[in-house]
């Protein structure tokens, strides 16, 4: 597959200014926004070189998107990465197809959304397949609609732009999915552009039980790249050192983003959390305590890996619904709103204190002593 063959669909809002674009080859993603047209800067990191190149790698294709579909876990007795019996390295790591090279199908299409659905069946790390249907719905947004959710009013010389994917799964086998077999679960991935003046902060629940936040993914997360302050994280971005962050259930909030303070960029991300507590599937390689025990909201800072190569860089901000412990007929949804807002600091403050109890200088100047 070459660039010149890959379908692209937008999204428009009315007066054109607030565009993105979906790539159903590429599992019905979203892999690029913008808020000021089609001169306004591009929000969501793409791998040109890969996609130009036609190559299809058969252990993952990082072509970029700020909202992909995937299922998780990634590691432990019940990965999707995985062999049974394979030990889990990265040698042994595989993306499935069907959520990396494969094209979902547009089922249904209007003026402000795509509705993709695939369906596919998946061997765990433990041997069991899981026959699951997928379907998943992206919607522009308009400025009253975020408005009416955030319970505010964005100033209007903000550039502004918002959309939303709903996803689906459903078991559509014969038996139930139970902690037993295994549990699949949604997982939504947004890459974006690093920059040495962007911070990403999660807010968590400084009254909940257990960890604040994990840090055994990739290198150590050392003191200058996080900071737990007030009851938020916040993690130092410039896709220059590999490592990745992860909040708990229990301390999970609905809310988190990131911010560039050079192009003047917040990025805001909301996600459904359940009603009643529920186990979020644990995605860490190897052997594990407690398959159930896996975060809710995570960020990736991208960086160079032992060889001196370096996937992108990118950074990420993933989202996760609980594990899908699903009867035959039975479905889950997962929703990840993504809202960039960009203009003067003088109108960005007013929704980082409304948000996130925080001024924007303090958001900027977390790290400068560090």
């Amino acid at each position: 597959m070459n660039s010149k063959q890959v379908e692209i669909l937008e999204l428009t809002s009315s007066d054109g200014l607030s565009r993105i674009a979906v790539a159903p080859d590429y599992q019905g993603r979203v892999m690029t926004s913008t808020a000021g047209g089609y001169s306004g800067d591009s929000y969501g990191w793409i791998n040109y070189k890969l996609i130009q190149s036609g190559l299809v790698d058969p252990q993952v294709n990082h072509v970029g998107g700020e909202d992909r579909f995937w299922l998780g876990p990634e590691g432990g007795p019940f990965s999707f990465y995985f062999k049974k019996g394979d030990e889990q390295n990265f040698e042994n790591w595989f993306v499935p197809k069907v959520i990396d090279s494969e094209r979902f199908d547009v089922a249904e299409t209007s003026s402000s959304s795509i509705t993709f659905s695939k369906n596919a069946v998946l061997p765990n790390a433990s041997g069991i397949f899981f026959n699951i249907g997928i379907e998943r719905t992206l919607s522009i947004l308009s400025r009253s609609e975020i408005e009416k959710r955030l319970s505010l009013e964005i100033p209007k010389d903000l550039k502004f732009v918002a959309f939303q994917s709903e996803n689906k799964i459903t078991n559509l086998g014969t038996e139930a999915w139970t902690r037993q077999t295994g549990l699949p679960s949604i997982w939504i991935l947004g890459m974006f552009n690093p920059t040495p003046t962007t911070t990403v902060f999660i807010p968590y629940n400084e009254h909940g039980s257990g960890n604040i936040v994990n840090t055994d993914y990739f290198e150590k997360v050392t003191p200058d790249r996080m900071i737990l302050k007030n009851g938020i994280l916040f993690f130092k971005i410039d896709g220059a050192y590999r490592t990745k962050i992860g909040i708990p259930a229990s301390r999970a909030k609905a809310l988190c983003g990131s911010y560039d303070s050079e192009k003047n960029v917040l990025t805001v991300v909301g996600y459904n959390l359940p009603d009643h507590p529920a186990g979020y599937m644990n995605s860490r390689w190897g052997n594990q305590e407690d398959p159930f025990a896996g975060d809710v909201v995570n960020s990736y800072n991208d960086g160079p890996v032992a060889d001196g190569s370096i996937m992108g860089p990118f950074y990420e901000i993933e989202t996760s619904s609980p594990g899908a412990a699903l009867s035959p007929g039975q479905s889950l949804k997962h929703l990840m709103r993504v809202m960039h807002f960009q203009g003067e600091k003088s109108s960005l403050d007013p929704l980082v204190q409304k948000l996130f109890g925080i001024k924007l200088n303090q958001m900027e100047g977390v790290f400068c002593s560090n």
